[in-house]
């Protein structure tokens, strides 16, 4: 079985040289989308003996990615990101797997690969390490199965594999991100095509964990919509969070206290909104109040976008306020907690 590694990029000089090194001995053909690097990128791609090509960059991920795959020839499509890196035990099992594809009718259609590494970059993601479909079977065969009542078989056969890819971004990608989101948004508050309940979860925990005040009051008009009208709980809860957070850096009090009051009655109290709450009246410097929503963010709710809500967050804001209530031992206590995360 041969495997085509497919990638798009954009100015990652500093990254693909690495992951094409780890790369080396499994991937039989290289082929690298570019989407308008104005670094070294297009160089570095083509001395790795890669098969460049290039995209006109729509904002569309899906189509970059769709574009890269059309391009291959091979049995497998490695998915590829630039910043990703096998260290070299997880090589090996990637080449042990590669000899395995088609002994004994292993075809799986979809192969899954442990992501890792998400909690130490400040990602926008709530754990450190997950399944991800990586390897894909080129063309799919449809067979039939049954020996009475037979029907064609349509699920894929997926196998987790154990192969643990490192990813090592070199900066942070929220600010792209959130541009593409904000554009779906406002294409869809004028008609258009609805997101879809998982991305407009991703867009609600990008804009709570890495969005800018800018960022938040951009997405505000179709928060309040999301918030209004989506029959979705967990939707729901997702934009007034974000219209919580928006509200409290944009110093709104009466628009900060309406989303608290709508989450505490539909009782989603989460560990964000107890760390809005508290952020809020340690703001306006009344610590012991602040210190039981930190107290209650880290002991009593769960987190519901940003995991961080209930530990590093919670811990360092009840640290603060029992020191400045003259709580030292108290404080260290929580600091204790925070060093141990």
């Amino acid at each position: 079985m041969t495997i085509s590694v497919c990638m798009i990029v954009k100015n990652e000089e500093k990254t693909l040289p690495v992951c094409l090194k780890s790369l080396e001995g499994i991937a039989d053909e290289l082929i690298v989308v570019d989407t308008g690097s104005t670094d070294a990128t297009v160089a570095a791609a083509e001395a790795a003996g890669a098969g460049v090509f290039h995209f006109d960059w729509v904002d569309d991920f899906a189509k970059a990615r769709n574009f890269a795959f059309s391009k291959a020839s091979c049995d497998y499509i490695y998915s590829a990101d630039a910043d990703e890196e096998l260290d070299e035990e997880n090589r090996e099992r990637f080449l042990e797997l590669k000899e395995a594809l088609g002994k004994d009718g292993f075809l799986p259609d979809i192969v899954q690969f442990y992501y890792s590494g998400q909690l130490s970059q400040r990602s926008v993601y709530n754990y450190d390490k997950e399944y991800r479909p990586k390897l894909f079977k080129r063309v799919r065969s449809f067979v039939w199965e049954g020996a009475v009542h037979e029907q064609v078989c349509l699920e894929p056969m997926v196998y987790d594999s154990g192969i643990e890819i490192m990813h090592k971004p070199h900066g942070q990608h929220a600010d792209r991100d959130l541009a593409i989101f904000l554009h779906m948004a406002e294409l869809e508050l004028s008609g258009g095509e609805r997101m879809s309940s998982r991305l407009f979860g991703m867009y609600a925990r990008e804009l709570y964990m890495a969005g800018s005040l800018n960022d938040l009051q951009s997405a505000r008009e179709y928060m309040i919509r999301r918030s209004d009208e989506d029959g979705d709980g967990d939707a729901v809860e997702a934009a007034c969070l974000v219209l919580l957070r928006t509200a409290r850096l944009g110093k709104n009090d009466s628009e900060f206290f309406r989303y608290a009051l709508r989450l505490m009655n539909s009782e989603k109290k989460s560990s964000e909104l107890c760390c809005e709450l508290g952020d809020h009246y340690h703001t306006a410097g009344d610590m012991l109040e602040a210190c039981i929503w930190y107290m209650q963010a880290a002991d009593v709710e769960k987190p519901s976008l940003d995991i961080r809500t209930g530990t590093e967050r919670a811990y360092r804001g009840v640290s603060d306020c029992l020191r400045t209530l003259g709580d030292e031992e108290g404080a260290l206590e929580w600091q204790k907690r925070l060093l141990q995360e």
